[in-house]
């Protein structure tokens, strides 16, 4: 895992090997705020692709050092978007504080039946 940029960066990997990188979005209403994640995930939709195969997610708080802190996860907004593109049960997941220091988990494991389009056919 290659983890150049540390602070709230995201990186999706395609299943073409291509990486796409994104940041949050902060707006003052909460609301209307893009997560890294999501970010990342639109960049390449954007730009025509459609399947993946991880992501890694790295961030923390402005005053904790690289390796400190705790682990930083999506948020369940991202998990609902991953399941719209991703295979739940392949998809891999990396939460890191380093890189030598991150969790693997798949998006089963982390959005337990999780719902997507299959679910309105």
């Amino acid at each position: 895992m290659n983890l150049k940029r540390k602070e709230r960066s995201r990186k999706n990997e395609s299943n073409y090997g291509k990486i796409y990188q994104g940041c949050n979005i902060e707006n003052a209403a909460f609301t209307p705020t893009n997560c890294a994640e999501r970010t990342a995930f639109f960049k390449a939709v954007s730009e025509g692709q459609k399947e993946f195969s991880a992501i890694a997610i790295v961030g923390n708080k402005h005053d904790v050092k690289s390796g400190e802190g705790e682990y930083c996860a999506p948020c369940g907004v991202c998990r609902q978007v991953m399941m719209e593109f991703c295979d739940p049960k392949t998809f891999k997941i990396f939460v890191a504080k380093s890189e030598n220091d991150y969790l693997e988990y798949t998006l089963e494991e982390i959005l337990p039946l999780g719902f997507n389009g299959k679910n309105l056919e």
